[in-house]
């Protein structure tokens, strides 16, 4: 099977996860993808609620959907979550299948300062989206990428992987916003699931 890999604090997950995820299925032909919340970020990051919490949201907001899968793999771990050794657990589960490694542009130009990237880089092929405010043209300022291929869709990177660049359709949505509407007690309607939504105010999570 070809299996995408989307990793993520999902804090909380919103719709723009959900369509990325969609759009990177459709368009590369993968069976699968599999969302990973991150258990124990290797950065402190600000208003970081509960693993079991974002797990929970991330099952919630993908049960509608029989192509994606909800993994609990980082959020069972104690130590911290290093993308590196998630990666290449999933390679032992998975020995048989094609797996993608699926993240935003800015993600990817941000792996130089990731937990032993010359090791990541070789280890799957890459499928890259696109963010508000970078390019595809970004792409190439990353240390780890050869050449362009196939115009500006497909790159060939110097561990001999390939990552391929999608153009998604735009969704100005983030985990960040959703936190300060709540935090200000603002509607978060139609920025993610219903249900997700409803876990939310159940637990009040984000609130002051």
């Amino acid at each position: 099977m070809r299996l995408g890999i989307l990793g993520g604090t999902f804090n909380p997950i919103h719709f723009g996860h959900l369509r990325a995820a969609e759009e990177a299925r459709e368009r590369v032909n993968l069976d699968k993808v599999i969302f990973m919340p991150s258990g124990n970020p290797p950065l402190k990051i600000v208003d970081l609620i509960d693993a079991f919490h974002r797990y929970t949201m991330a099952r919630l907001a993908t049960a509608s959907n029989v192509n994606f899968v909800v993994s609990d793999l980082e959020i069972r771990q104690t130590e911290k979550s290093y993308t590196v050794n998630t990666i290449q657990k999933l390679c032992g589960i998975y020995p048989e299948d094609k797996l993608f490694f699926v993240l935003g542009i800015d993600a990817f130009l941000d792996i130089p300062n990731w937990w032993q990237p010359d090791v990541l880089t070789g280890m799957v092929d890459f499928i890259l989206v696109t963010r508000p405010g970078f390019n595809l043209m970004d792409v190439l300022k990353s240390p780890y990428v050869l050449s362009a291929d196939d115009g500006l869709e497909q790159f060939r990177l110097k561990s001999g992987r390939k990552a391929l660049v999608l153009q998604m359709t735009p969704m100005g949505i983030s985990s960040t916003e959703i936190r300060r509407l709540l935090r200000e007690s603002k509607s978060i309607k139609y920025l993610l699931p219903d249900k997700v939504e409803e876990y939310i105010y159940q637990h009040n999570l984000y609130h002051p």
